[in-house]
Order: C-alpha cells, then sequence, then structure tokens
C-alpha cells in the first residue's frame, strides 16, 4: 500500500492570485504527513491537485518514482489516493455494509436473476474492519451510531478501495475527546499496514500525537518540513506565520470606561455547542472572540441576536434584561450583525445597493409600514460617503460591486440603524489588503464616536490588530481573556489550540 508521492515545482495560478507557488517536496511513504498552515496559505489547492480536483498551471505529481496527471478525481482514484472529506459522504438511512459499498455491492446471478449478495457484503465489511481493528457492526444503520463512529467508517470506506494514499481534511473537526482516541488508534494501525497519510488540521495539539512530518505552507509557498518528534509547536507556528508571530502592537489611545457595560451575558449556554457563556462589552471597545473553527464564535453570536435559540443564560443590553432575544426585537435595541456570509445572508445580490443599504433601518424609516426611496436616500448617501463605497450609481445591483465594497454595504445598511453595538463575523473575509484596512478603519472610528463591536475573525492576526480586548474560545467555552498589546501571535495561535 505505500507509495512515495513527489512534487516538482507545482504552481496553481487563479487569475493575478497564486495559490500555490513552485512546491516541491517528497512525501516519504508509510508516514503521516501533517499540512499546517493558516486559511489561504495553499493547503487544499495542494490537496484538490492531488485529488484531481483541480490541475496545476505548472508542475509536476510523481506516484512512486512514476509522474502521474490528473485530469479528474476519478483519475486520482484510478492511481488509488483517496479522500476523506471534512464532511461526511454517508447515507443515514442505509447500513454500514451499504454505506461502504455503495454502488458496488457484490452480487450472484440465481436462476437468471441479478441479485445482491448480502452475506458476502457482511463478510468483506468483517474482515475489512477485522484488518482495521474496528468493533462496529455491519448491520446498524449508520444515523444510530455516533458521530466519531460514523467517520471511522467514512474512512473504513476509503479503505476499501485499498489506497496508497489517503488524504484526511480536517477529520476530528466535529469528534469529542475519546473520538478522537478512537480515531487516532485506527490511523496509527493504517499506517503500520503501510497507508501513507497526508493530515489537514487546525487542532495543533493534535500534531505531537499523530503526526510523522510537518509540512508548513505560507502565501502559497512551502516554508518547510519538519520531523515532528524532534521539534516543537512553538517551531511551527513561527513557520505558518513569520516574523509577525513574536511581535507585538501598540496598545490603541482609547478610553474605554470600565463601569456601566453596554451588554453582559452571563451563562449563556446551547449544549453541546456552547457552555456558560459569561463576559461584559464596554461602551466604545472592539472587543474580539478568538478561536478555531468550531469554537462556537459564531454560534454564540447568533444566540445573542436572537438567531438561534438558547437553553439558558442571561443578556442584559444597555441595562435591560432581554428575556426572549428576537432579531427584531435586538435590531430595536441598537444591535447591528454583519453576518460571515455575506453574499447569501448579509445581501441580495439582485437588488440594488440603495436597496441593500436600507433593509436593517425599514422599521424606522416606515414606522407604518410606507417607504419611498427618498425617505431612504439620505441614509443612502450617508453610508456611501462615508464609508467610501466605490460606486458608479445606487441603483445597480450590489453583486456589480468588488467584494470589499460588498462588505462595506453590509456595514453600512447596519450603521443606518444607529446602532450601539455592531457584530462583525469575518468582516475581512474575500477582500482585497486594502479594502480590509479600510474595514478596521470604519471600526475604530466608530468606536471613537461610543459604538461598542464585537469582532470574530479566523484570521489572528486580524484579531491583534483591531481589538481592544481579546476573549479565548475553544470547544465551546470561554477559556480567559488576552491583552492584544502583550500578546504575540504565537501566543494567541497557542491559546486558541491549546488553552489558556
Amino acid at each position: 500500500m505505500s507509495a512515495i508521492i513527489e512534487t516538482q515545482g507545482l504552481t496553481k495560478i487563479y487569475g493575478n492570485v497564486v495559490a500555490l507557488d513552485d512546491f516541491s517536496h517528497t512525501f516519504e511513504p508509510s508516514r503521516i504527513h501533517a499540512l499546517m498552515g493558516k486559511n489561504g496559505s495553499g493547503k487544499s489547492t495542494l490537496v484538490k491537485m492531488l485529488s484531481g480536483v483541480t490541475q496545476p498551471t505548472r508542475g509536476n505529481m510523481m506516484l512512486d518514482g512514476r509522474e502521474v496527471s490528473f485530469k479528474s478525481p476519478h483519475d486520482a482514484f484510478e492511481a488509488n489516493i483517496v479522500t476523506v472529506h471534512q464532511e461526511l459522504s454517508l447515507v443515514p438511512d442505509l447500513s454500514v455494509t451499504e454505506n461502504i459499498f455503495l454502488g458496488r455491492l457484490p452480487r450472484t446471478r440465481t436462476l437468471g436473476i441479478n441479485r445482491i449478495n448480502w452475506g458476502q457484503a457482511r463478510r468483506q465489511t468483517e474482515e475489512l474492519f477485522a484488518r482495521m481493528g474496528l468493533d462496529i457492526d455491519p448491520k446498524a444503520t449508520i444515523s444510530r451510531l455516533s458521530v466519531g463512529q460514523q467517520q471511522t467508517v467514512e474512512i473504513a470506506k476509503a479503505m476499501s478501495f485499498n489506497p496508497t494514499l489517503l488524504l484526511l481534511d480536517e477529520p476530528t473537526s466535529a469528534l469529542a475527546t475519546k473520538e478522537v482516541e478512537m480515531l487516532f488508534g485506527l490511523l496509527r494501525n493504517l499506517k503500520d499496514q503501510g497507508v501513507t497519510m497526508m493530515y489537514i488540521s487546525h487542532r495543533m495539539s493534535e500534531l505531537a500525537e499523530i503526526a510523522d512530518t510537518v509540512t508548513v505552507l505560507r502565501d502559497g509557498q512551502h516554508v518547510g518540513s519538519i520531523e515532528m518528534g524532534a521539534s516543537s509547536l512553538d517551531n511551527v507556528v513561527d513557520m505558518m506565520f513569520g516574523d509577525v508571530a513574536r511581535a507585538t502592537r501598540p496598545a490603541r489611545n482609547t478610553a474605554i470606561p470600565k463601569e456601566n457595560p453596554i451588554l453582559q451575558v452571563k451563562g449563556l449556554t446551547r449544549a453541546p455547542v456552547f457552555q456558560d457563556i459569561s463576559f461584559e462589552l464596554r461602551r466604545g471597545e472592539v472587543l474580539g472572540l478568538a478561536g478555531m473553527l468550531g469554537a462556537g464564535r459564531t454560534e454564540v453570536l447568533r444566540a445573542i441576536f436572537g438567531a438561534d435559540p438558547y437553553d439558558e443564560g442571561e443578556i442584559i443590553m444597555d441595562g435591560q434584561r432581554v428575556d426572549t432575544p428576537a432579531p427584531g426585537s435586538m435590531v430595536d435595541l441598537g444591535l447591528g450583525y454583519t453576518p460571515e456570509n455575506r453574499k447569501e445572508v448579509g445581501l441580495v445580490q439582485d437588488h440594488s445597493i440603495h436597496a441593500n443599504l436600507s433593509m436593517a433601518s425599514l422599521s424606522k424609516l416606515a414606522p407604518h409600514g410606507f417607504i419611498t426611496k427618498a425617505v431612504e436616500a439620505p441614509g443612502v448617501a450617508k453610508q456611501i460617503e462615508q464609508l467610501q463605497i466605490k460606486v458608479d450609481s445606487p441603483a445597480l445591483p450590489v453583486s456589480s460591486l468588488s467584494g470589499g465594497n460588498q462588505q462595506k454595504v453590509v456595514i453600512g445598511n447596519w450603521l443606518n440603524i444607529d446602532p450601539k453595538i455592531m457584530f462583525f463575523d469575518e468582516p475581512s473575509r474575500g477582500v482585497d489588503v486594502h479594502a480590509k484596512q479600510q474595514i478596521f478603519q470604519i471600526i475604530w472610528e466608530q468606536a471613537a464616536t461610543g459604538l461598542s463591536s464585537i469582532f470574530v475573525s479566523t484570521e489572528l492576526e486580524e484579531m491583534l490588530e483591531v481589538c481592544d480586548r481579546i476573549l479565548v474560545m475553544k470547544e465551546g467555552r470561554l477559556l480567559g481573556e488576552i491583552d492584544p498589546s502583550r500578546t504575540t501571535l504565537t501566543e494567541l495561535y497557542t491559546a486558541c489550540m491549546e488553552g489558556l
């Protein structure tokens, strides 16, 4: 099963963006190779090329000394390269056996009729599980299994194709601690049988437990590869972030009163997504909520905003207890929310820029249900001017704008309600560097006028740049508070991964 994977000058270019730049490396057989790098580093691009999803702009890939070129996932599959994606591809109402051999169940012909040979299918499943060291009933329905068991079935399905290379994309993202331990036992067993694996994860704490080597990508380039047993997590973080990893930024010159917080959250719980979340947001403060994917940051914001329910807890906004938050009532209280999914949730792409800048404030502008463009126009013009939104005409569809200007429209829409608090969830996602800095400047300028904000970003360097304080979340729990002016990127990253 073992395979040596070599890449030579592998490069992928999308327009003006170099997603992967001249990547050359040899992945030794029968080992678990971790791929690390922040979002946009090139990890996914590399895996997509190895799995045949996309083709390189230039460069070569070698499998056991033989050059390979994959035009489709089927080509990679034929070369015994199998991918286990983060999202499970199992059919919940079918059995374990049916899922493993879906579309290729063994058949037998009796009396001229082609029938499924269920006995043979179950025996093949039992043999596969015995080889992998799994104890799962082949007849069990997938929906009745734990998430950890479902993940192992997904890997067993991949192993039924006898892969030489197994690509694992965030396999532990939805697993509890005991399930992770079970999965790691399975992966070690597969390695002992000669399977070569590439392992993508945001959980740095897993590296020492499961990875033999760590290959780090940054801004599309191969920073280096190290033996995990002879290195440390600090080395990996330094490689991921470069010179900025150890730098600290000066504190922002702001006077933020500690008394009379504008928002208090006490014991907010929605099991199992987040538990016992308590914090205060001060007037004129930019408060960061940091954590890795799956930490529960967005879910907490949505619960406070009333978009999702919660089990227990207390929300006090501007001294007023909110018993049953709902988006409409929270907007009336002065809470605005720019969502992480700008295109599908924050904007109506087919509507005009004018309409998108007015949506959140309609109840304020038209308390009796009647609205005209003339009534909306002052707020539209104000936001276009103050946020420097580049538009030829407000009547054009918002989809005609660049990503950065679309994000400014999302922000301007909510600023038109004259909010007391704003939730900024991934406000810089999908925008260029210049637009990103403009958005940060908007947040700071609004803070200077007294607007309080909660800022969420998966780019931890942004958290250090933008926020006055940072709260760290991990696996649905609030771990503590960090001062951005006294914290390096390495320290923040380690806190999000390992805890405070």
